[in-house]
């Protein structure tokens, strides 16, 4: 039992230009080795690149990326007597938000032949058109889930 009466509130950060947390996030994603200008300008620069493409505002494509990525469930495993079973659990708006960006992330840096900036610029367009690899992790992850959905009584 803990012996607080109260869970500490997370300081939500927010990028500068646009004052956005989502963006601010994205960048602390993109952050290696405390280079936090470097992971802003790269964000930044990946966001212009969006808005010459597409033709629309980058922070609206951006939008809607993320929204097509974020999971609404995930599966976990739970061991009960000698099996593993696959247990789907629905996650939180706030999860989801950060697995949606650890995804985003993770699929522009396997991108191959690029710079940072043109690999995350091209991973947030096609995820916008729902395509590419970060979607493509959400629909297998939700089919899991969905194959799994016997299992759901083993939620914990």
């Amino acid at each position: 039992m803990p012996r607080r009466k109260y869970k500490k509130l997370k300081r939500v950060v927010v990028d500068p230009k646009y004052n956005d947390p989502v963006i601010g996030a994205t960048i602390n994603g993109i952050l290696r080795r405390g280079k936090k200008s470097v992971a802003e300008k790269i964000m930044y620069n990946a966001l212009s690149q969006v808005a010459t493409r597409s033709g629309k505002d980058e922070r609206e494509v951006f939008a809607q990326a993320i929204k097509n990525i974020t999971p609404g469930v995930k599966v976990k495993s739970r061991r009960v007597g000698g099996a593993t079973y696959q247990v789907p659990i629905e996650i939180r708006q706030a999860q989801g938000l950060s697995i949606a960006i650890r995804w985003l992330v993770a699929f522009s840096k396997e991108r191959r032949g690029m710079s940072m900036e043109k690999k995350l610029a091209e991973e947030i367009l096609e995820a916008a058109e729902g395509k590419g690899g970060a979607v493509k992790k959400k629909q297998d992850t939700h089919k899991m889930a969905e194959a799994n959905r016997a299992f759901s009584h083993y939620r914990f």
